[in-house]
């Protein structure tokens, strides 16, 4: 499309085209953000396609569709709501007729968007519609409608006589589809349809048996269709078994022979699985029911209607010969009736009129076409179409008497000659022909003629003059050719001779005669002769110009032609022409047939048309145009009738309301037709009950439509009527029902008021009117309050207020209140109305945000569950509940799905109607309002979700199970269905036994045994099997045995010294139960130890040697055999094994223990850490010292005692030292150092607290410039933590650095000080054998704090340290642990490698070195 950008839309299937280069900014183009989505409703509901449209400015919505218009307002109802966005299109009582493609178009002044979405008409039972056929086009309906009204008359065809097996229509029922069932059901008197639906179903049972010998499957079934050949075809497509299975095609029972090419009228053609059948010559007796069947089993069956077949030519049309001026009939002969019939003449179609009249015979068979009053441009070929036949004959217009005639001998030659740029034919006919028909010359239409003179029986012209047509202002010639000389001749035209003069040029060359015109004009059109001696020749020359209209016609059809209803309208229109013309009339596009003899007439005369219309009304206003149409050329004239008519009634109903003392209120709406003059006013009248005069009460202006006639009786009856006037006078009146004047009565009460706003400034209250008697005439309200839980009511306005909305503004911020509002009337105030909901007098929060990820989950026939995630939350928008609501398909109304709120995000409507379609949607509620409602974006239809049947098998499942005689066995198996499907077991392929008991229940079926023996062993299978007859098994094996016996005596011996061997006699049911594997399991018992205790298990044979056996000792042996289900009896030795014992003398020799010498400088186990703290907060820092004599700790700030300092205080509780600062301020940011000295030396640690500032950001000032230069020391590159997008952090945990992270921020010093600690601590205090109470703690502290960086990743993230930094540091503090193990640890590795000795010692110096750790504050 040219100037026109495609863009794309952020939906599928959306186009957008933008209409101009640029848009300016803050504009833009139409867009969806929801587009129609297909619907396929069942008839005689409502469709509904809402669409959402965006763009700025607002576009215009249309709505269209493919096949017809939305002109029908009772039908198609378009309606969007003010303000929204939303534009719906609802289509009510859905018919057959109603499928198709609709498309909605939204346009603005940058661009234009359009989708479409497709509705699907779902004909069910008897309700469905017919098969419905397209209206006939606008020009054809005239005669059709008598061509239809004289097939109604006629007679009606015999019956035949042939029956039809019923056999055969049952299998037809059986193929066709559903909605097809109504019609073969009342063509074949089937009544009980019912009954008729369980017949089919045992039927296709009964023919799927059978075909499932020779068929695997049968798809794609196309029954019988008329092609546009006129060939019958249908097909379908086979899955053979065997591909050798013969074919049959059968017609109403009977066999019929088929070939497999094109030159039988039965034909078959095979094409993969697809098998086509066609018929060919279709003939009325080859309707019926048609069957294939492959072997002797019937696979399809179809029926060719005979109204299918198209009508035959049985009698054609024959040619016709007329004198001019007469009346010409063609007739041809139909095999069936044919509506549609069609005549033509030289391939125009006919319409009728005056001199063209077609009818039809009372069968219906004989078409009779009427040419009165016959013209010599009449002559021509005549046609009939039925659509696939054609029938013509050629129409011979013979002139008067003495004036030759006009032929169309189809035995002449024929020769064309180029006259001045024009084909002309000359017709030459052969010697031959006999005596009657030399006598006589014809041509064609078109073609040259001759008078009996100029050919003669010695024939004086070899070629004569030829009929013309020349353009007007073209240049043309007219010539023929004599046998010999007869002199120069002389050209005559319409009966005058030609002289130079009349702008003509006569030429001769030898015996050719020329007449040539260099510029034809209309008045040279005529009839031409030339005459050569006794002899002549004629032809005509028609002059092919544009019908012309007066100018001053013209300029008077430019002023409306304004006429009074019921007057007469007649618009003549003269034109020029020298052709034949036709003239079209139209209004407003559509063309004006004129046959009704009420309506509008149409006539066509000669040089003139004209348009009637007997009696104007207000529908016949409008654009007229007339069409002057001929061979050369068109024109065309347009003018507007005007029709002023008195008004239409006023638009009712009309209201009719009692004022209770005010009077009646009368109100109604304008007229929906003026009748073209404006509307001055309204009249006014009344009539009392039982009167028959109309009382007039008063007038309106035209700009109001309200009354209020004061000057009624209460108690009584009256009927009011409304007319509307305008220059024309006062229209039909609107009369309304009548109504009883009530004596005055309070009004009611009003409803609840609604809480438009509240805020600590005041709540705006809404409420609607009462209704009842008395509430016709309010004049104001009353308004109250109250607090919640008070039972006294507070007036808020003195004076009643007419509005209906009122704004609260003298409350206490932060209570709750009531509200309600009491009506008051002219006859003094009503019943209050029931109080408000509670609402707090405070600022609003904001609404919460839409839900997110709308889903269903679960559906059931009554039921629809849909899952939801919260909204997204900021300042404090959460969601207090949920609010679910539903939409039917066919209406326009949300009703919520249950009372109240939702406080979960899962939520199941129940109580709907099974197969019924909805739209679902979820608005999240709080105190601050409601969020915009989160909708699904296609319907959810209320019916189950079919799942194919599934067993839930897991790791844990087994496939056998081994379980002891006499137990109960209880295998419970999960699946998984919709719906439940049809459960077998079966044991060894058999049927359960009855002592086995199953059950089945909500996707659970389980298999009970209740005592087991040794038959209920074998293979146990479950069979699920669906509706479709799909299954699916599960197998496991089940294994029934015993405990084994005990094994046979045991026999000792000793094979090799320092051991002994036990051999024992195998269990008798290691031979017998082989499928239950066995062992043995060996347990001893010594004089040392007299409980037994295992030494060997899993033995597979029967014999086990004891190793490292001690001389003294007695050892008793026992085994036990075992398997699966259990251990057998003990068997025992009879006599324990004993080897004497051989004493050696030995020497004792005692350790001697030098004191060890303690003293050590001091040095920092723990050293401080930096601290990053939000103003306000309390700051401990801690470290742990260790020395010996017991160090001093000092604490200095930038290098600046702090000893005597009121603001701070610290501890120091057996080496663990703390500095505490109870509320830390921006000058508290600094270097802190801890000094600790004894008479060996000093040890430092130092660190740095950072206080935020600022509203929870880091400090601007000198503690920020510290701050900088701490991350600049021990981590170059690095900021400090500020602002982000959504504000500062302010988590004092996620602020914290440890010093082991102050550590990490620079490895290199990680690493000196990890050396410097091991060379300054562990080796002097190793060197000097001195051990202190913290380092056996010192891994483990390290790892703690590793596990708790590892809890809290966002503060390496913060710092971005690497994680194999903090695994290398602790690995590091670590190693220094295990160099400073203690010399306990040490010594009892050395004396003893055994594991229960060392384990001892570590738990023993664990103990001793735990309460001063954990006292520091190291748990």
């Amino acid at each position: 499309m040219a100037g026109k950008t495609l863009k794309k839309s952020s939906l599928p299937g959306v186009s957008i085209r933008q209409l101009v280069e640029e848009i300016p900014e803050g504009c833009s183009t139409p867009d969806f953000e929801q587009k129609p989505v297909p619907l396929a409703l069942q008839e005689g509901k409502n469709a509904i396609f809402r669409a959402v449209v965006c763009g700025d400015p607002r576009p215009e919505v249309h709505w269209q569709r493919t096949n017809g218009d939305l002109g029908d307002p009772s039908k198609y109802q378009i309606s969007s709501v003010p303000g929204s966005k939303e534009h719906v299109l609802q289509i009510n009582k859905l018919t057959g007729e109603d499928t198709d493609l609709y498309r909605c178009t939204a346009v603005n002044m940058y661009g234009e968007a359009a989708c479409s979405a497709r509705l699907t008409v779902i004909e069910v039972g008897f309700r469905k519609n017919r098969k419905r056929h397209q209206e006939p086009p606008e020009d054809l309906r005239k005669e059709l409608m008598d061509i239809r009204r004289m097939l109604k008359k006629r007679t009606p065809l015999p019956a035949p006589e042939k029956k039809v097996d019923l056999k055969q229509v049952w299998q037809l029922l059986m193929t066709v589809d559903r909605k097809d069932y109504e019609q073969i059901c009342m063509k074949y008197g089937i009544v009980d349809f019912r009954g008729m639906l369980r017949k089919l179903q045992e039927m296709r049972k009964e023919r799927d048996d059978k075909m499932a010998k020779y068929i695997n499957t049968i798809s794609n079934l196309r029954h019988i269709k008329v092609t546009k050949d006129g060939l019958a075809v249908f097909n379908l497509e086979l899955d053979l078994k065997d591909s050798g299975s013969k074919i049959y095609l059968y017609k109403d029972g009977e066999m019929i022979p088929f070939g497999f090419d094109n030159q039988t009228k039965h034909c078959l053609r095979h094409l993969g699985k697809r098998y086509y059948f066609q018929i060919q010559d279709l003939r009325p007796q080859d309707a019926g029911i048609y069957q294939v069947r492959v072997e002797d089993a019937e696979v399809f069956s179809t029926e060719l209607e005979a109204s299918a077949i198209p009508p035959r030519v049985v009698v054609p049309l024959a040619e016709v010969r007329c004198e001019q001026q007469g009346d010409a009939v063609f007739e041809c002969t139909l095999s069936s009736p044919c509506p549609n019939a069609a005549w033509h003449f030289q391939h125009q179609l006919l319409r009728s009129s005056d001199r063209f009249e077609a009818s039809v015979s009372p069968d219906g068979l004989t078409q009779r076409l009427v040419v009165r009053g016959v013209r010599f441009s009449d002559m021509g070929c005549y046609s009939l179409s039925t659509g696939l036949h054609v029938s013509s004959a050629w129409l011979v217009v013979e002139a008067g008497k003495n004036k030759g005639f006009l032929t169309t001998s189809e035995d002449g030659h024929y020769l064309s000659s180029r006259r001045g740029g024009t084909m002309g034919r000359v017709g030459i006919y052969s010697k031959e022909q006999d005596a009657p028909q030399r006598s006589r010359y014809g041509y064609k239409p078109g073609h040259g003629s001759f008078s009996k003179e100029s050919r003669g029986p010695t024939g004086y012209f070899s070629q004569g003059l030829a009929d013309t047509e020349a353009q007007q202002g073209e240049a043309t010639m007219l010539f023929c050719t004599l046998t010999n000389d007869l002199g120069p001749g002389a050209w005559f035209k319409d009966g005058v001779q030609l002289t130079a003069q009349d702008g003509v040029i006569f030429e001769q060359d030898g015996l050719v005669h020329r007449l040539l015109i260099t510029h034809v004009q209309g008045a040279q059109a005529g009839r031409y002769t030339f005459v050569a001696g006794n002899q002549q020749s004629e032809a005509t020359l028609t002059i092919l110009d544009t019908p012309t209209i007066a100018p001053n016609m013209t300029e008077k059809l430019r002023e409306p032609l304004v006429v009074k209803a019921g007057k007469p309208v007649t618009m003549k229109i003269p034109f020029e022409s020298n052709l034949p013309v036709q003239a079209a009339w139209r209004k407003d596009g559509a063309e004006v047939l004129g046959s009704s003899s009420r309506g509008a007439q149409v006539s066509l005369g000669d040089g003139f048309t004209r348009l009637c219309l007997p009696s104007a009304s207000r529908k016949d206003r409008g654009q007229y145009s007339v069409t002057l149409r001929s061979k050369g050329g068109s024109v065309q004239a347009e003018f507007t009738l005007k029709v002023i008519d008195k008004p239409q009634p006023p638009q009712g109903p009309l209201e009719v309301q009692d004022g209770h003392g005010a009077g009646v209120c009368l109100h109604w709406r304008p007229p929906r037709d003026d009748g073209g003059r404006a509307v001055q006013h309204y009249i006014v009248e009344r009539r009392q009950s039982g009167r028959s005069t109309w009382l007039k009460v008063g007038e309106s202006p035209a700009n109001s439509t309200t009354f209020t006639d004061a000057h009624v009786e209460q108690g009584k009856k009256y009927t009011f009527r409304v007319q509307a006037v305008n220059s024309e006078g006062a229209g039909e009146a609107l009369q309304s029902e009548e109504m009883l004047v009530a004596p005055n009565a309070l009004p009611g009460r009003p409803s609840t008021p609604d809480i438009l706003s509240a805020s600590s400034q005041g709540i705006t209250l809404t409420w609607t009117m009462p209704r009842g008697p008395g509430s016709a005439h309010i004049l104001g309200y009353l308004i109250e309050k109250r607090k919640k839980g008070s039972n006294t009511w507070t007036a808020v306005n003195d004076q009643p207020v007419r509005e209906r909305r009122w704004t609260v503004v003298d409350m206490q911020q932060g209570c709750q209140y009531e509200f309600r509002v009491t009506a008051v009337a002219p006859s003094g105030p009503g019943e209050p109305g029931p109080p408000s909901d509670a609402v707090f007098a405070r600022d609003p929060m904001r609404p919460p945000g839409p839900v997110r990820d709308l889903q269903v989950t679960d559906t059931s026939h009554t039921s629809v569950t849909l899952s939801w995630a919260r909204p997204d939350t900021q300042d404090g928008d959460e969601a207090l509940g949920y609010v679910v609501e539903l939409c039917g398909s066919d209406s326009l109304q949300w009703r919520p799905c249950h009372t109240g709120t939702v406080t979960a995000t899962t939520y199941t409507a129940k109580g709907l109607r099974p197969q019924e379609s909805y739209f679902m949607r979820v608005t999240a509620i709080n105190d601050g309002g409601r969020s915009q409602p989160t909708a699904l974006d296609t319907l959810v239809q209320a019916m189950p979700i079919s799942v194919c049947p599934k067993f839930l098998m897991d790791s844990s499942t087994k496939n056998s199970l081994t379980v002891r005689t006499g137990d109960t066995v209880r295998v419970p198996v999960t699946f998984k269905a919709a719906p439940m499907p049809e459960v077998t077991w079966l044991k060894d392929g058999l049927p359960l036994p009855k002592r086995s008991v199953t059950t089945t229940k909500d996707g659970l079926t389980q298999l009970l045994i209740p005592v087991a023996s040794f038959t209920d062993s074998g293979l146990y299978t479950v069979v699920l099997r669906n509706l479709q007859g799909k299954e699916t098994t599960y197998s496991f094996f089940i294994r029934v045995a015993a405990c084994p016996r005990a094994p046979g005596p045991i026999s000792l011996q000793e094979n090799v010294p320092g051991t002994v061997t036990a051999e024992w006699e195998p269990s008798l049911d290691e031979a017998e139960a082989k499928d239950v594997p066995l062992h043995y399991t060996v347990f001893t018992r010594s004089s040392a130890h007299d409980s037994w205790r295992e030494v060997a298990d899993h033995v597979h044979t029967n014999h086990f040697t004891l190793l490292d056996v001690l001389p003294g000792h007695e050892y008793h042996f026992r085994v036990v055999a075992k398997n699966k289900l259990g251990a057998s009896k003990p068997s025992d030795t009879s006599q324990p094994w004993y080897i004497p014992r051989q004493r050696d003398r030995f020497t004792v020799k005692t350790p001697s223990h030098r004191e060890p010498d303690l003293s050590q400088k001091p040095w920092f186990l723990v050293g401080l850490r930096a601290h990053l703290l939000p103003q306000g907060c309390e700051c401990c820092m801690s470290c742990a010292v260790q020395g010996s004599p017991r160090p001093r700790v000092t604490w200095f700030k930038n290098d600046q005692s702090l000893e005597g300092n009121p603001t701070v205080y610290s501890t120091n509780v057996l080496g663990v030292c703390s500095l505490v600062i109870p509320s830390v301020s921006l000058k508290d940011s600094g270097q802190y150092k801890a000094v600790a000295e004894n008479a060996l030396g000093q040890a430092v640690s130092t660190a740095t607290l950072i206080v935020i500032g600022n509203g929870g950001c880091p400090s601007t000032g000198q503690a920020g410039q510290e701050e900088t230069q701490f991350l600049a020391l021990h981590h170059p590159g690095r900021t400090l933590p500020g602002p982000t997008a959504t504000g500062c952090t302010t988590d004092p945990k996620a602020s914290f650095l440890t010093p082991m992270q102050a550590w990490r921020v620079n490895p290199k010093g990680l690493e000196v000080a990890s050396k410097a600690h091991l060379s300054s601590t562990t080796e002097e205090r190793f060197s000097e054998h001195s051990w202190g109470d913290e380092e056996l703690e010192l891994g483990k502290l390290a790892r703690r704090e590793e596990e708790h960086l590892r809890a809290r990743p966002q503060l390496l993230t913060a710092l971005r340290v690497p994680w194999d930094m903090v695994s290398w540091g602790w690995e590091l503090k670590e190693e220094a642990a295990q160099s400073c193990t203690p010399p306990s640890l040490r010594s009892a590795r050395s004396r003893s490698g055994s594991a229960l000795q060392l384990r001892g010692a570590a738990e023993r110096e664990k103990n001793t070195l735990r309460q001063p750790v954990r006292r520091a504050g190291y748990t």
